[in-house]
């Protein structure tokens, strides 16, 4: 980093945390604008997208000495966990192993944050796993604000010592590229304009939807893949690049019994309330409603509904699904209910893709996805039928404070597929799907996942791909837990130029089971750790997967870092 610039970051009093334990980069975000301070910064690793990713590969470069400057395009950095509004979705080992050590610090500093600073009983206070919503989907359900917390903690003495700067607002415009190499992004504010060109050894797209593979010339795939290429047994007969998984307008709310907070109908209220999605199997009713395409089997599964939190059996209660504080976790009188967040398939976009298109397409459908939010909300309080044979819940109440807007919506889409790179290596189905690797090689290759040479993490969750822009229903079906290979996480040409996110070398199929909070978390780690290595030993990623002593040195380096290269057996 240039003195200059360090010498004015450092006036501005960037200290770490404060007595709230939100840390100063949240508190002083309009002045900790480095794109403000001058024309150009440097740095060993450029990472492009604030999100868990680009979070995870901050914190192994930094830790092994590197110096940082990581962008966000949100005022909030942690991306699927804060700004997006989507509680961790993980497997069912992962408070033990199945994640690197330092995702599960991670975790348990979220479980710390709540025991420190809210009144928490002493009976939840004395559980090991405490789950502060006490939720279905999750073990760690919990608000946005409080991971927003616990990131800005984990990276502030980096901050505080001059070796990470973290531009927030600010988003990549162009790149100058040459060959095999990245040589500089050229990045803005979005608030002032401002412009800021960063330069590095090493460059990370860490970005929600692989914004800096078409800028620097990487070659990158979009959409779905034919049969014919991938040989994936879930795979169609077409490929269609624009194809993509749903994305979602998250929100919080809370329900207050006796209270009347219904307000005047979102302007789009009438067409969502009358959408019967259009889907290949058919979806089977209303979008609004509550009953929908049962993912495995794609029958109609029906649901329930009950803001107290009761069971409504023999139907799942979607109030406790992602619900992320539970009344019952915290001294009596201290809440008056549950806050529950909505990331449910009522509110999943299917109406258009928002990946490589022009700015004007995604904020048109991003506009469409908020009304369609706005619309499932407004319905819960009005229309939602009711245990009581009633209709509608007027006492929920959008908590804006919690995703930290004036909508009361997610501060970005929750993007679950991205461009993902043309790789040295692309996983597919056949080695991480469980029928497909029965079909490939016999029953007992359906025990286990491919084995990976070179794997750099491991990860797990079942192949879940959300209904698509293209109108095709759910693809959810069972895969094995797996390894992360190294050459997933390396372009067939660019150098210096790497995914950090949902962005490696999947397919459409297989980012089903790659794209979830602690699988993202071990790629960025891989990311900022092999920039670390090779940085220190003078050698590019390629050489180290290529040569069998390197690799080998490098994955006994990251195993000394906590990084668990195999599943236990």
């Amino acid at each position: 980093m240039r003195r200059r610039n360090f010498i004015t970051l450092t006036s501005l009093g960037i200290t770490g945390i404060t007595s709230g334990g939100f840390s100063a980069l949240a508190d002083f975000r309009s002045d900790f604008n480095v794109a403000n301070l001058g024309s150009e910064l440097a740095s060993d690793l450029v990472i492009a997208g604030g999100g868990v990713g680009g979070c995870a590969a901050a914190l192994a470069a930094l830790r092994n000495g590197l110096s940082v400057i990581m962008t966000e395009e949100t005022d909030w950095i942690g991306g699927q966990l804060t700004s997006q509004g989507v509680p961790p979705d993980e497997h069912i080992w992962i408070e033990t192993h199945g994640s690197p050590k330092s995702y599960r610090t991670y975790r348990s500093s979220v479980r710390n944050y709540y025991k420190r600073n809210y009144p928490v009983t002493p009976k939840a206070k004395e559980k090991v796993y405490f789950n502060p919503g006490n939720a279905v989907v999750s073990e760690l359900c919990h608000e946005p604000k409080v991971s927003l917390a616990v990131l800005n903690e984990m990276l502030s003495p980096y901050v505080s010592s001059g070796k990470l700067t973290i531009l927030l607002d600010t988003k990549v415009k162009s790149a100058d590229y040459s060959g095999t190499k990245v040589k500089a992004l050229k990045v803005f504010n979005l608030q002032t304009g401002n412009e800021t060109i960063l330069t590095a050894p090493y460059f990370a797209d860490a970005t929600e939807m692989g914004d800096l593979l078409p800028l620097t010339g990487t070659e990158f795939v979009t959409g779905t893949e034919s049969r014919a290429e991938t040989r994936e047994l879930h795979a169609p007969e077409k490929a269609d690049p624009d194809n993509h998984q749903a994305f979602t307008m998250c929100f919080a709310m809370d329900y207050i019994p006796g209270t009347n907070n219904v307000g005047d109908k979102p302007a789009e209220y009438e067409f969502w309330r009358n959408l019967v999605p259009d889907m290949t199997p058919a979806w089977p009713g209303k979008l609004l409603d509550l009953s929908y395409s049962n993912p495995k089997t794609l029958e109609k599964k029906p649901l329930g509904f009950n803001p107290d939190g009761t069971p409504t059996d023999p139907y799942l209660n979607l109030w406790n699904y992602r619900r992320i504080l539970a009344k019952e976790n915290f001294t009596p009188g201290a809440y008056g209910g549950d806050i529950s967040t909505v990331n449910w398939p009522q509110n999943d976009y299917t109406l258009g893709n928002i990946v490589g298109v022009s700015e004007k397409d995604f904020s048109h459908h991003v506009a469409r996805a908020k009304q369609l939010s706005l619309s499932l909300f407004h319905w819960l309080q009005t229309e939602a039928p009711r245990p009581d044979g009633k209709q509608g819940w007027p006492g929920l109440r959008l908590r804006k404070d919690i995703m930290g807007t004036e909508d009361g919506l997610a501060k970005y889409p929750y993007i679950r597929e991205a461009r993902r790179i043309k790789a040295q290596f692309t996983v597919l189905e056949e080695h991480v799907g469980q029928a497909n690797r029965v079909r490939v090689a016999g029953a007992e290759a359906g025990k286990r996942a491919a084995h990976f040479y070179d794997s750099v993490g491991v990860g797990y969750y079942h192949i879940d791909l959300h209904p698509s822009s293209r109108k095709q229903n759910y693809i959810d079906f069972a895969s094995l837990p797996f390894q992360i290979p190294l050459g997933s996480l390396l372009p067939k040409r660019m150098e210096n130029l790497l995914p950090a996110c949902k962005n490696i070398g999947t397919t459409h199929i297989t980012n089903g089971c790659y794209r979830l909070h602690p699988v993202e978390w071990s790629i960025g780690e891989a990311v900022g750790l092999l920039v670390a290595y090779g940085l220190k030993n003078g050698q590019v990623p390629y050489q180290i997967r290529d040569d069998k002593e390197r690799l080998i040195k490098f994955q006994e380096f990251i195993r000394s870092q906590g990084v668990e290269t195999e599943w236990k057996s």
